[in-house]
């Protein structure tokens, strides 16, 4: 309270309690302790005070008329008491004077003992202490004077901020020179501002409608990715069709395939499609060009998961590898680059439905219950984890833990190294179709109309995102993103949730046809765009994509 009432009396008043003029805001002045004055004695008295502060020795004085008879008397009978003495009978001249002189003691007494202590420090330690300010703060503490703001913009306290809510610029940010020629903000405080506005318009949206991206005629949209500023969506139509996420338009349709597009990866400008006529096709999303045809199964390609980190004996360059799942119950392992199947995994003995990939390990579940860990290299199966008692249709692994959803409604946990079941994780009452994980934190989504989470070291379930805004429909879809979970249902709409609480944020999309028939069949999330894949499936809700833009400050001005 006190250092609050200090900072605004130096706003609005100088040493002699008068206002400032307006427009002005004075750091430094007769008010103030300057350096130099550090070295001297430290005063003993109020005048001693003054004098350290730059003031001279004779104060403002009242003009009403000549002092009192007897002042001088009373001045010495003042000094001659004690400490104890003189509070006592200050305590009652003050209960004996009328408010327009206490006003006026107050107005000689508070300059004197207002400090502006960071200009008095040196700059690091000054930095130093501002680094225990919380970011708002710092704005607030900018427009104090002039030196306060030099030292509230200060790069590295920026830097220090952005570390600290585990901010990093992008790599169009670290190179953008600041370019404004007075008080410009520092590189690193323009990130913090533009990552705590994007942040914020997740949380609580924009009135702005999306962009609605129109194809693929009233198909159902099977898949979806999204890597920079390209789209790809792949279609029951035969066809995959890429999209700028900028403007809108359509840039090209991939044709080749001759059945349903069932399943597809993306890396840069690179995507790889599974279908239903038994191929997977390699594509140049900016050329257009269908690189490779990979040849191999024998009935429809169900899943894919593609590595993009592993490296060749002897050779310094990323192989792009991806493996595949099939209705023929094997997968297979593929070179992207050449085009070539290097490893065919067999031993399920019903469709593979989902597939994971890290480089080293495979995991594969199916309809025959199973979850198989396997060594590609040497194609060799591992593990065989068995529990399940019906269908597996969901996987997620990170290299230690292996889960996996069943239609038998459970979840289980299992140790990828020794395939040993750690945890079954019960709640859910349906079939568990999406999983994410991360940081040991798993997120399911169920055709119960649920959201759970979980963490699947203890088992144990921290949130269960339902409530009277949860899904009214089955959950088709699910995303981390920025420390929240992004989910999508047949109810037509994508809901917002924080990840830490478990809490709804809000409705990201609501359809015009939701609850009658629209369905959001896929999302895909990046730090500033959301895009959507909806449709429905009898006829009250045109297939097309949505995109949401979140940095929108910047595309403002990119428009002025």
């Amino acid at each position: 309270l006190i250092w609050y009432k200090t900072m605004k009396r130096k706003l609005d008043h100088g040493p002699d309690g008068r206002p400032f003029p307006s427009g002005k805001k004075h750091c430094k002045g007769n008010g103030y302790l300057s350096p130099s004055s550090l070295v001297q004695a430290t005063p003993t008295t109020f005048g001693d005070l003054r004098l350290a502060n730059g003031h001279s020795a004779q104060r403002r004085r009242v003009t009403s008329g000549p002092p009192p008879s007897g002042l001088q008397d009373w001045l010495h009978t003042f000094q001659a008491w004690s400490g104890p003495e003189r509070l006592l009978a200050l305590d009652e001249l003050i209960d004996r004077c009328e408010t327009s002189q206490v006003k006026h003691v107050m107005q000689v007494i508070e300059p004197q003992f207002q400090r502006d202590f960071i200009s008095l420090l040196p700059k690091e330690l000054a930095l130093y202490v501002l680094t225990f300010l919380a970011p708002r703060d710092l704005l607030q503490a900018a427009q104090t004077c002039r030196y306060w703001r030099i030292l509230a913009e200060d790069n590295l306290l920026w830097r220090e901020k952005c570390r600290e809510e585990g901010t990093s610029p992008t790599l169009t940010e670290a190179r953008t020179p600041t370019t404004q020629p007075r008080c410009a903000l520092s590189p690193w405080k323009s990130v913090y501002i533009r990552q705590h506005r994007i942040e914020t318009n997740w949380r609580k949206g924009d009135a702005r409608e999306p962009m609605v991206l129109k194809g693929h005629d009233d198909h159902v949209i099977t898949c979806l990715q999204f890597s920079g500023d390209l789209i790809v969506s792949g279609s029951d139509d035969n066809t995959l069709k890429v999209w700028s996420a900028i403007t809108g338009k359509c840039l090209r349709t991939l044709n080749g395939h001759t059945g349903g597009v069932w399943c597809s990866q993306m890396t840069v400008a690179t995507v790889i499609s599974g279908s239903t006529d038994r191929t997977l096709r390699v594509w140049d999303a900016e050329s257009g060009e269908c690189v490779h045809t990979l040849y191999g199964h024998t009935s429809t390609v169900r899943c894919m998961h593609l590595h993009g980190n592993r490296m060749r004996q002897m050779l310094w360059r990323p192989v792009l590898r991806v493996v595949s799942g099939s209705r023929d119950t094997t997968l297979r392992v593929w070179d992207v680059s050449t085009g070539r199947c290097e490893h065919v995994l067999t031993g399920h003995v019903a469709a593979v439905r989902c597939v994971q990939f890290d480089g080293r390990r495979v995991v594969s579940g199916g309809y025959d219950y199973m979850v198989k860990v396997w060594d590609p290299e040497t194609e060799v199966c591992l593990h065989t984890l068995q529990g399940h008692t019906n269908r597996v249709y969901s996987l997620q692994f990170d290299g230690v833990f292996v889960v996996s959803g069943s239609l038998d409604t459970s979840i289980r946990v299992w140790d990828a190294e020794t395939g040993g079941c750690i945890h079954t994780l019960t709640g859910h009452q349906s079939l568990t179709s999406g999983m994410e994980l991360r940081d040991n934190v798993l997120v399911s989504g169920n055709a119960d109309s649920t959201v759970r989470v979980w963490d699947v070291r203890t088992g144990q379930c921290l949130h269960t995102l339902q409530g009277p805004n949860k899904h009214q429909s089955a959950v088709t879809c699910l995303q981390f993103c920025r420390g929240l979970v992004l989910s999508s249902s047949d109810d037509g709409t994508v809901k917002l949730w924080d990840l830490r609480t478990g809490a709804w944020l809000r409705d990201v999309v609501a359809l015009q046809s939701r609850g009658s028939g629209g369905v959001v069949w896929r999302i895909r999330a990046s730090d500033t765009r959301l895009v959507c894949a909806a449709g429905s499936r009898n006829g009250t809700e045109e297939t097309k994509l949505l995109v949401l833009d979140f940095d929108l400050e910047d595309k403002k001005k990119e428009t002025e």
